[in-house]
Formats: structure tokens, C-alpha cells, sequence
């Protein structure tokens, strides 16, 4: 019996620090830059052009539930901190082909009031430049264009909005 408890609790602490790995991967790099052609609720956005402002690039699907749970931080962070520099740039990278519609997505960010910036990634081109693979991702960028957090998935909340309000904090 403890031969088995004791691979289960290895097993559960690789998938943690796999995780972790994965999350802070990119972590202390230069922002990818995104290219999409297609954007909703914006002109293209250059993170070159943003410099002296925080950044989140958040990786979604309007089909993801994960992403529907996130949703509600996500608006409320771009309300509560636009005025103080902060942006959302919400990568839309469907994940089935209904959701490579960009009248579905145009349907989906108005009958959900999503305000900030949603570029249409689906041939996946922004996505692989940051080497994403969930749904979904928060990749927050600090004033200088270098990603600072990582968040997979849904969950730790207060330590996203405290990272955004520590970010805003800094000087150039």
C-alpha cells in the first residue's frame, strides 16, 4: 500500500513542477510580437508601441469553459486598470471550427461586453510564437515588453491582480 500512495505523490509532484516548468518558461523574455490580421474592438496592436504600459496577452477560445471562468477577472481587471496604463490583448486561437468564424467571435464579444483588444489567431501564428498550449493562458508583459507571469488555467486570482497592480507600480 505505501509503494502506491508513494507513486501517486511522485506522480502528483511531477505534474506540479511540469506545470510550473511550463508556466515560467517564458517568464524573463521578450514578448513575441503578434501579427494577426484580423482584429476586433482595435487596429492591430504592436507591443513595441505599448512600451511604458502592462500588458496581458491572454490566450482564449469563446467555447473553452475555462476560458468563459476567466472571462469575468479578465473584464473586470481591464475596467478597474485601463486608465492607469494597463491593456488586454485577448488572442483569440480557436480550438474548433465553428470557432474559426469571426462572426461567431464578433456575436460572442458583444453579447459578453468585451471591450479590449481580440485578435483572430486562427492559424495559430501568435500562439506558437509564445509556444502556448492551454486554454486558458495570461501572459502578463511588463512597461519594457518582457513577459513577468505566466498564469495557466484558472485559479490564483488575487496573485494575477496583485502581479498587474506591482507592475503598474514600476518606474520605466
Amino acid at each position: 500500500m505505501c509503494g502506491r500512495i508513494m507513486t501517486g505523490v511522485l506522480v502528483v509532484l511531477a505534474g506540479v513542477l511540469l506545470n510550473w516548468a511550463v508556466a515560467n518558461a517564458g517568464v524573463g523574455m521578450k514578448a513575441p510580437e503578434m501579427t494577426n490580421e484580423t482584429w476586433l474592438n482595435s487596429m492591430p496592436l504592436h507591443l513595441a508601441d505599448l512600451t511604458g504600459k502592462v500588458v496581458m496577452v491572454e490566450f482564449w477560445t469563446f467555447g473553452c469553459s475555462n476560458c468563459r471562468h476567466v472571462e469575468p477577472y479578465v473584464k473586470q481587471w481591464y475596467q478597474k486598470y485601463a486608465d492607469q496604463g494597463f491593456v488586454v490583448i485577448g488572442v483569440h486561437s480557436p480550438e474548433f471550427s465553428h470557432e474559426q468564424e469571426v462572426e461567431n467571435v464578433k456575436r460572442y464579444i458583444t453579447e459578453h461586453d468585451i471591450r479590449f483588444a481580440v485578435p483572430i489567431d486562427n492559424d495559430f501564428s501568435t500562439w506558437n510564437k509564445y509556444g502556448n498550449r492551454y486554454w486558458p493562458t495570461m501572459y502578463l508583459v511588463d512597461k519594457q515588453g518582457v513577459i513577468r507571469f505566466v498564469q495557466i488555467g484558472e485559479g490564483r486570482y488575487r496573485e494575477t491582480e496583485a502581479v498587474i497592480r506591482s507592475l503598474l507600480a514600476e518606474k520605466e
